[in-house]
Parts: C-alpha cells; sequence; structure tokens
C-alpha cells in the first residue's frame, strides 16, 4: 500500500495524512489501560474475609445468583466488599460496564471497577494491582482468553492470588472461565471445534497455558465454556487426553469442567464444593493413558467418565466422587452417540456397591480409594497406567477376620499385590514373575481391635490401560 500510495499525486497524499490526523484525534489510543468505577470511591476496609469462593460461568455475562452467592460468602453475609472486572476489550455497543452494571445491583457490593487492559504490560500498571489488591473478588470477562494468559508471570496473576489468598474469590465468564482453571486452553492459534480436535487432538489450534492460577481442590482442570450449545464436549475430551498423554495433570489423570451458556454458573465454596447454577456444566474424567493420541491421527480413547450437573446438583472437587458418571467412548476421531446424557453408573463404590474402581490419583495410601464400606465379597480394579504406578485401597480388619485377595492381571503388565499396615510396613505380599501372571494373598488379623490396612497393587514390569480385577472378601 505504501508503495502505490507513493505514486499518487501529493496533493492525495496531503488529504490523506489529514484524514489520518484527524482520525487519529478523534480516536484515543488502544493501547490505553482505561478505568470506570461505580459505587463507592473509597474502598472497603476489613480484617479478615471468609472465601474464598469461584463462580465459573458458561457465557461471559455475571450471573446474579452464583454472584449474589460468592458475595455473600466472602463477606459472611454482613458488611461490604469491592468488585474488579477485567476485560480485554471494550464492549462494541451498549453498556461501557456490563459486568459491572449487574454487580451493583446485588446486595453486599461496595463499589465495581471496569478495567479494560489490551497489552501483556498492562498486567504491570501499578493502579490496575492497587484495584486489584484492595478488591474482595475479580471477575474476568468473556472475551479472548490468549490476552488473560498473557498475563501470566506479570503483576496481575500475583494481585489476583493475593484475593484469593486473604479470603476473597475469582470467576469469569467464556474465556474468564477459561482463565480460571490450572491448564488453560488459550486459543492463542485461533479456536478449534470437536471435530477438528477430535481428528487431530494436536492440532496446531490446541494450544494450552499451565502454571498459572491454581486454586486449591481445583488441580488438573481445564475449563470449557458454551459447552452443549456449542458442542463443546468433543474438544473437551481431546484436551483431556492431550493433558494425560504430555504429563500437562497429575496423577495421570485430567478433569474437564464444562459450563452451558444462557445462565450456567458453577460456584465453588471454600471447601471444594462445587453447586450448579442456572443451566447444566459436565464434568469429564480421563483418568488413564489414551489408546490413540498421535499428532495427526485422530483420537481414541475409550471410557471417558463424565458427571452431568443439573442446576441445583453438587460435585465436591475436593473429594472427587468414584461413582455417579456414565461412561462415553472415541474410536478413530469419532464420538459415542448421546455425549450430553446417559445413565449414570452406580455399582462402582463403596455406597452400597460390589465394586470399588480406583480413582487416580490414588498414589499413596494418603489418597487411597476407600474400600472400608465393601460387602464382604467385592470387586476392585484399576489399572498400571505407567511403569512406576501404585493404587492404593483401603480396608478394615477386625480381631481374627481374614482378607483374602485373587487378582487377574492383563497381559499388558507384571503386577505385584501388597497388604500394608498403617504406618507403610509390608505384611503380606504376592509378587509373582511374568506379564499376565495373577497374583493372590492372604491375611489375617490376631492383634484386638479394628485396624485400618492398605491393599497396594504395584506396577513391576510394563504398563498398559487394560485394568486388573482382584476379588476380595473379608471374613
Amino acid at each position: 500500500m505504501t508503495h502505490r500510495h507513493a505514486r499518487k499525486a501529493g496533493r492525495t497524499v496531503v488529504a490523506l495524512c489529514t484524514l489520518a490526523l484527524a482520525i487519529t484525534a478523534a480516536q484515543p489510543a488502544h493501547a490505553a489501560a482505561d478505568r470506570i468505577r461505580l459505587g463507592s470511591a473509597t474502598d472497603a476496609s476489613r480484617t479478615s474475609w471468609n472465601g474464598p469462593a469461584f463462580t465459573m460461568n458458561g457465557a461471559g455475562a455475571v450471573v446474579a445468583a452464583s454472584m449474589t452467592r460468592a458475595i455473600d460468602e466472602i463477606r459472611g453475609g454482613t458488611g461490604s466488599l469491592d468488585v474488579v472486572v477485567l476485560a480485554g476489550s471494550a464492549p462494541t455497543s451498549g453498556s461501557r460496564t456490563p459486568e459491572c452494571d449487574t454487580v451493583m445491583t446485588l446486595a453486599g457490593v461496595n463499589s465495581c471497577t471496569t478495567w479494560t487492559l489490551t497489552t501483556a504490560a498492562d498486567g504491570n500498571n501499578s493502579q490496575v494491582n492497587t484495584d486489584i489488591r484492595n478488591a474482595e473478588f475479580v471477575y474476568f470477562a468473556g472475551g479472548d482468553q490468549c490476552r488473560y494468559a498473557a498475563w501470566k508471570g506479570t503483576a496481575l496473576e500475583a494481585s489476583v492470588e493475593s484475593v484469593v489468598a486473604k479470603g476473597g474469590g475469582s470467576g469469569g465468564g467464556s474465556a474468564g472461565h477459561h482463565i480460571n482453571s490450572p491448564v488453560v486452553y488459550d486459543a492463542c492459534n485461533g479456536s478449534v471445534t470437536s471435530s477438528e480436535a477430535l481428528a487431530n487432538p494436536y492440532d496446531r489450534a490446541v494450544t494450552f497455558t499451565t502454571g498459572m492460577f491454581q486454586w486449591a481442590d481445583y488441580g488438573s482442570v481445564i475449563n470449557d465454556s458454551h459447552f452443549v450449545t456449542r458442542d463443546r464436549m468433543g474438544r473437551t475430551m481431546a484436551f483431556l487426553a492431550r493433558a494425560v498423554k504430555d504429563g500437562l495433570t497429575a496423577g495421570g489423570a485430567a478433569w474437564g469442567v464444562g459450563v452451558e451458556e444462557g445462565g450456567g454458573s458453577l460456584f465453588i465454596d471454600r471447601n471444594g464444593l462445587g453447586t450448579q447454577y442456572g443451566k447444566d456444566a459436565y464434568v469429564v474424567l480421563a483418568d488413564h493413558q489414551p489408546e490413540q493420541a498421535v499428532d495427526r491421527k485422530p483420537l481414541t480413547y475409550s471410557g471417558f467418565k463424565i458427571w452431568r450437573l443439573t442446576p441445583g446438583t453438587t460435585f465436591d472437587f475436593r473429594h472427587r466422587p468414584t461413582c455417579g458418571y456414565y461412561l462415553r467412548s472415541v474410536t478413530g476421531g469419532v464420538p459415542d452417540a448421546n455425549l450430553y446424557s446417559g445413565t449414570p453408573v452406580t455399582d462402582c463404590g463403596p455406597s452400597g456397591g460390589t465394586a470399588l474402581i480406583e480413582s487416580e490419583p490414588n498414589d499413596t495410601r494418603d489418597t487411597a480409594d476407600d474400600a472400608t464400606a465393601l460387602p464382604s465379597t467385592a470387586t476392585i480394579t484399576g489399572s498400571m497406567k505407567s511403569t512406576s504406578d501404585r493404587d492404593y485401597f483401603k480396608i478394615s480388619l477386625t480381631s481374627g477376620s481374614t482378607a483374602s485377595l485373587n487378582c487377574a492381571v492383563p497381559t499388558a503388565y507384571d503386577a505385584d499385590l501388597y497388604v500394608l499396615d498403617s504406618t507403610g510396613s509390608t505384611l503380606q505380599r504376592s509378587v509373582n514373575d511374568g506379564a499376565g501372571t495373577d497374583e493372590a494373598l492372604t491375611f489375617t488379623r490376631t492383634t484386638a481391635g479394628p485396624a485400618t490396612y492398605y491393599v497396594e497393587v504395584e506396577a513391576y514390569s510394563g504398563s498398559g490401560t487394560a485394568p486388573y480385577t482382584c476379588a476380595l472378601s473379608t471374613t
């Protein structure tokens, strides 16, 4: 364009320059951080707050019901607090402060300040960070989560973390929902559809930012938004398979939290208990290595566990359930039918069932799956997902009672079997050699009173997603 304009007559150049100057004078520079404060000009002051609390919304707008819950819990039902809204761009029409317009209608709000930040450097703006640190809730507006991810490592990241640490809260909608998970689908190479991600989980548009916000009880999660309306279950499945394959999450498992638009909001309290508002949300678990997740090949993954959260239902993120899910798989990039509904599995845990399926992470005695309420004849099952995997199951035996275990081990690996006491000392073991060789042992408690013991299944050689199955009987 410049060279072509240079060949125009001089008067055309002058006219264009005059027009450019007029436009520049009429429009402010987009890079400038913009601040609009509603409510009191003076921040609320108090020594302690009762959070943290979080709102995870399927669309950009504040959901009044979940936001009211967050405000009430943070302030303990008394006094008022300050909210900061962070946006990566200004609205193209209507109010310049749509989120604060809603927030200011809610009880217990002292002020709401909207900051529009358009560059990564804005994350180090001193006034921005002062406002955030003086607030008790930070809400990330909808927009572009890649812009938000660019604030990783800036003062803004630490400021938001300080709000949560003092008992405040964080949340957001759409892009703001994405940025509040520990693994962020950042869309920095553009958005990806479910069909594209399932056809190639390493598509160039499938990119992640990690290590930004790590909220308590919300580990190993990837958020997604506009979930049902835009049919994003498939891409969430691809994200989770990638996270497990690439080690982006801990314990060989990754969790997706997809929230529907149109008023869907997942509220999470200080104890990690989530409550769904407005529209449905879905929690999706990938707890083993994918059968196929490589560049330029379609995804194959068997047995995603999916919990559907309808409005009013809860999900305990601190003590994540091992039952109540339905199962869906992807084969050659093609997902099963009925991804958004299914009959929940009920025979999968200690609450009245006869089987217990491992729930990662269960790699230590402290994180052992609880088998103490299983009936006297039951099944425990899992898999050796890596060559260093260890699965722990907690059992209880009274004086004179005997536990017998017979484990069928698949040919993919050699697994060994142990019974440990509460200190981790080995009391009995079965360590037969060879992949696919079954293991069996019997242990009798001879001392008085009930006691807790641990069954350990340990990878000795090899690994794989094929399950082992142990018949457990106590007499």
